[in-house]
Order: structure tokens, then C-alpha cells, then sequence
């Protein structure tokens, strides 16, 4: 579940905190399991819901990252992606804004649709799929320059 909560959050020492928040939830709402689906499932759903609840508390939506000239590019090395490490590609997710780690998360490992992230967020549609679509973008490029100084130090 720490895992889980890295994702969501910007350091070690905040997941920690979410972590911790999510397993006293998980304490307090055991009763409430009623064994229909995973055990790990439930306590993953309540970690993720202590991550919404602990990016709301700390703020509301920060202020779009600038983001000059955008220009996406393919890989020419298919397997170069592959040679980044789960620590390297954890470290650009928890790079990104919390709004931007969020959403990006949300859709993409939780499955969620904008509309559902933007009622559980409190924001538009429309700026859940633009943060989303900014938040590729800056991966993009964290992973474009990744892949260019591992190419230099070959």
C-alpha cells in the first residue's frame, strides 16, 4: 500500500502520512468489509480515498505549471522506455503538481473517467481532461530527457 500512496503523493514522508491516515481508516471501517470482492482491493480503494482526502486538505488546485512550446516526440528507441526504473518513473509522477499527480493517477491507474474525477475533486470535466492531458505532456518530456543523458553516458 505504500506503493499505492507514492503515487499520490510528492515524497516519501508524505505517502508515509497518507499510509498511515488510510490503515487507521482501514481499522475503523473493518467492520464494513463485507468480504464480496479482495481484501487488498477495499484497502487499496481506502488508501487512494485518503490520498483525494489529504490533496483537498492541503490545498486547492495549484496553478498550471508553464508550459512553453509544447511538442511531443516519438521515442526512437522502443526498449529505451524500458530502461528507465520503476524509482526513475515514480520519481516523475511524484514530480509532477499534486492537481496534475492527481488526476494523471486517478485516470490512469484507478481507471476513473474525468467525469468521476472531476465530482470527486470538486473541478470541471474540461479541467480534469486539460490537467491530464499537461500532466502526459510533462511526463513526456521528464522521460525524452531521461532517455537523452542515459544515451550520452553510453
Amino acid at each position: 500500500m505504500l506503493g499505492v500512496c507514492m503515487r499520490y503523493s510528492k515524497n516519501r514522508e508524505e505517502a508515509e502520512e497518507i499510509l498511515q491516515e488510510g490503515f487507521l481508516q482501514v481499522f475503523r471501517s473493518l467492520h464494513s468489509f463485507k468480504q464480496a470482492g479482495s481484501f487488498e482491493g477495499w484497502i487499496r480503494k481506502i488508501m487512494v480515498n485518503c490520498a483525494i482526502k489529504h490533496f483537498r486538505s492541503r490545498s486547492k488546485l495549484n496553478p498550471v505549471i508553464n508550459i512553453e512550446s509544447v511538442v511531443e516526440r516519438q521515442c526512437d528507441d522502443d526498449d529505451a522506455l524500458g530502461s528507465l526504473s520503476k524509482k526513475e518513473l515514480l520519481q516523475m509522477v511524484q514530480s509532477l503538481s499534486p492537481a496534475y499527480r492527481m488526476i494523471f493517477n486517478l485516470y490512469v491507474f484507478e481507471g476513473m473517467k474525468h467525469r468521476e474525477i472531476a465530482e470527486q475533486l470538486g473541478i470541471s470535466e474540461g479541467t480534469s481532461k486539460s490537467n491530464f492531458f499537461d500532466a502526459k505532456i510533462i511526463l513526456q518530456r521528464a522521460v525524452t530527457h531521461s532517455m537523452k543523458i542515459a544515451k550520452q553516458n553510453i
